[in-house]
Formats: structure tokens, sequence, C-alpha cells
């Protein structure tokens, strides 16, 4: 009986959803589309250098991700600019 009126409640949930107009997404070209995948990726990539650079400690590895960091910044902002 429980179950049965799990399921009921969640067809009633989506029905709901299905009924209520969500978020308006914005149509957007493939170029654009591709450079916001581009910025997303930047992004990933940025935060994984941060985080293996708050576990280095050698210093050429650190000076290593430290450069790795400031060009990808650098490409974040060109890309940020092309958008």
């Amino acid at each position: 009986m429980a179950r049965g009126w799990e399921s009921k409640s969640v067809e009633d949930q989506q029905a709901d959803a299905a009924e209520k107009p969500g978020p308006q997404r914005v149509a957007m070209t493939p170029l654009e589309a591709a450079r916001q995948r581009e910025l997303e990726s930047l992004r990933l990539s940025r935060q994984n250098i941060l985080q293996q650079l708050e576990r280095a400690h050698d210093p050429r590895h650190r000076r290593m991700l430290e450069e790795a960091l400031a060009e990808m910044e650098h490409r974040m902002d060109s890309a940020k600019r092309q958008v």
C-alpha cells in the first residue's frame, strides 16, 4: 500500500513539474556552445591546478603549477573576451 502511495506521489510531482514552466534557456549557436564548453573546461582545469598546488611541497613542482595556473588564467581571459 505504501509503495503505491509513493508511486502516485512521484507521478503527481512529475505532472506538476511538467505543467510549470521552467527557466527559459537561451538558444546558443554552435560557436557559442563550443566557447561555453571551452570556458567550463578551462575553469575545471584551473580548479584542478589549484587543488594540486595546495598539496605540492616540492618548489619545482609548485613553480610548474604556478606557471600552469598563470597560463590557464590567461587562456580563460582570452576565451571570455571572445564570448
